[in-house]
């Protein structure tokens, strides 16, 4: 496992200057880098085109060319196409004028429901209040009568100012074309500059690369072609499953919308799908447009309700089930990630921003992933557990929460063994808690509540773990584990958290079929096992946790050899990350028979030491 060095105070300082001065560049240099953020998005989308006709032999120039051409031009024809019909609708509105008006009327009128009855008997309430006279003292009303008359303007009185308005004269066709097109101007310049900016890319993509690898330094090489790698290919299949799942989102609707009776169902079905490109603001401009004109087409209410919830089903299946699943699993950010890049985005770049949200949150989670110093945008965008299962067990009983403690040990379970549970997640989680306490960080009442929450969890998860098992078929006969021969005494080397570890490993014999006792910390040992009397088929393990798992089960080790020469002895350092023949170097001779280092280990290696008892 690859190691970080450990971040300073004065590096989290540099970082966060740096990244402000990134989000300042961002927002100065927007009108350059919005362009540029859009071709290299269409450039991810069309390099698969390129790259077909590449392998038909044509030149980067001409395919690169080529395949912009194409694009264009299919894009000012749906453009059209759409312009035009819009066109048409607005043309057809008057005729439905007559519906327009009635629905608004209804709308004022009040109905003869009860809320309409209700609406009513409020709005005739309050003309009332509005037309209760006030008392004014006669002495007031006589002087407001005469202060309105001082300040009443006399017409044709000389000296007075004459109110004058200004009328505009009538423009000429140049200027009303002028007018016409000038809110058009913008988008195009950017659009022509995303055209030039994609050609330039998918023609000179291999010397963009190289000068950034230069730029950044060659020892830098593998772990920006890494980041290179993984930004585009996650970007890449964000844009493509994007256009995928609004294709899809356009034909339903228009489908719907078609059968409900709406004209143009093509039409909203093919603009929904362009909308859907912008996130949240899309979604309600594209059921919005379709909505309204059913409300002018038709002349009941049915028809809208009917394109209020189709939109509103669609939505919420794309929305809420849909895109999560297939953008969460291809882009690797978290869903509330993306609602606030998408926020962040939009405030620094407007409309272009809220576009462009999700392809720039993936590249700098991606920057994150690869860069050490950046390595808290993974860990703020990413959508891995922000904890490993062994540290939500512990955070949640530190904070006395032992019933979500179960049910992540639980979940844990379902997929897992009862081995695995141990060894992975609940050995570490002791772990944890005893360099806490060997550190002074626990107090004894969170300290007592730990160790007590482990016993009543282990107490139950093996009922959990049989249950989670695929029950036998009808009629099948259940196959008992085999019972050996000899007993294992497990003890603990030290203190409670090695009693737990005993406690697990006998758990783990006894379901395999061994006879397995455990015993709690015991001063006198020694002659526990001496009333025991342990014999030469039988099997003494030490349970042993670190931090100083060595030293205690080394010096119990030379007691228990001492005291029974004969009896196989096993010593279990649980979660000892080193190599065992090293290890098993630090024990004086005599020496334990094994040294193992995990549950399953010792189960397999005792097992392995008896025979099968005889009936």
């Amino acid at each position: 496992m690859t190691t970080h060095p450990k971040a300073t105070p004065s590096s989290g300082i540099r970082n966060i200057a740096i990244l402000s001065g990134v989000v300042a560049i961002l927002y100065l240099a927007r009108e350059l880098l919005i362009p540029l953020a859009f071709a290299v998005a269409l450039v991810m989308i069309l390099t698969p085109a390129m790259e077909l006709l590449r392998k038909l032999h044509l030149g980067r120039v001409p395919s690169a060319l080529l395949v912009v051409l194409v694009a264009t031009a299919a894009g000012g024809a749906i453009s059209w196409v759409i312009f035009h019909e819009l066109i048409e609708v607005a043309i057809q509105l008057p005729e439905y004028k007559e519906n327009i008006d009635k629905k608004i009327a209804s709308l004022h009128a009040p109905g003869k429901s009860a809320f309409g009855r209700a609406a009513a008997s409020v709005q005739e309430l309050g003309k009332q209040l509005s037309t209760v006279p006030a008392v004014v003292p006669p002495s007031e009303t006589a002087a407001a009568s005469n202060d309105r008359k001082a300040r009443r303007p006399v017409l044709n009185t000389p000296g007075l100012p004459l109110s004058v308005q200004i009328v505009h004269e009538p423009g000429n066709e140049l200027q009303y074309i002028e007018d016409l097109a000038k809110p058009f101007l913008r988008p195009l310049a950017i659009l022509g500059m995303v055209l030039i900016f994609s050609v330039y890319l998918l023609m000179e993509h291999n010397d963009l690369r190289n000068r950034l690898f230069r730029l950044v330094g060659l020892d830098q090489l593998n772990v920006m072609t890494q980041a290179l790698n993984d930004a585009a290919q996650r970007v890449g299949r964000y844009l493509m499953l994007q256009l995928l799942v609004n294709l899809c989102f356009g034909v339903l609707s228009g489908a719907g919308l078609y059968f409900i009776g709406l004209p143009y169902a093509a039409l909203w079905g093919a603009v929904a799908a362009i909308l859907r490109l912008v996130p949240y603001v899309g979604s309600v401009v594209s059921t919005a447009l379709p909505l309204l004109l059913s409300l002018a087409v038709f002349d009941d209410w049915k028809p809208p309700v009917m394109v209020f919830l189709l939109f509103a089903t669609l939505e919420i299946t794309t929305g809420s089930f849909v895109e999560p699943w297939l953008y969460g699993i291809h882009t690797g950010v978290s869903s509330l990630a993306l609602l606030v890049s998408t926020i962040f985005w939009a405030a620094l770049w407007g409309p272009a921003g809220l576009i462009l949200s999700t392809p720039l949150t993936v590249c700098v989670m991606v920057l994150g992933r690869h860069v050490p110093q950046f390595s808290f945008l993974h860990v703020l965008l990413g959508d891995e557990a922000a904890l490993e299962v062994e540290a939500q067990i512990y955070q949640r009983l530190l904070a006395m929460d032992e019933q979500e403690a179960r049910i992540v040990a639980e979940r844990y379970l379902k997929d897992h063994t009862l081995a695995q549970l141990y060894d992975s997640v609940l050995i570490p989680a002791l772990t944890m808690a005893e360099h806490d306490r060997h550190k002074g960080a626990l107090d004894p009442a969170r300290e007592e509540y730990l160790f007590l929450s482990f016993k009543e969890m282990l107490g139950e998860l093996p009922d959990s773990s049989l249950k989670s098992e695929a029950p036998a078929p009808p009629g099948a006969a259940t196959a008992e584990p085999p019972r050996r021969s000899g007993r294992v005494i497990c003890i603990p080397a030290n203190d409670e958290a090695d009693e737990i570890g005993a406690v697990m490993l006998s758990q783990l014999l006894e379901l395999s079929g061994g006879i397995a006792l455990s015993f709690p910390v015991d001063p006198d040992m020694l002659h526990l096992l001496q009333v025991l009397d342990p014999s030469a088929e039988d099997v003494i393990c030490i349970s042993a946790l670190p931090p100083f798992a060595f030293s205690q089960a080394r010096k119990l080790t030379l007691q228990v050899r001492a005291r029974f020469p004969h009896s196989k002895l096993v010593v279990g350092v649980w979660g000892f990350p080193g190599e065992i023949a090293p290890a098993l170097e630090r024990f004086q001779a005599p020496r334990p028979d094994w040294l193992v280092t995990t549950l399953e280990q010792a189960v397999q290696t005792i097992a392995g030491q008896f025979q099968p008892a005889q009936a």
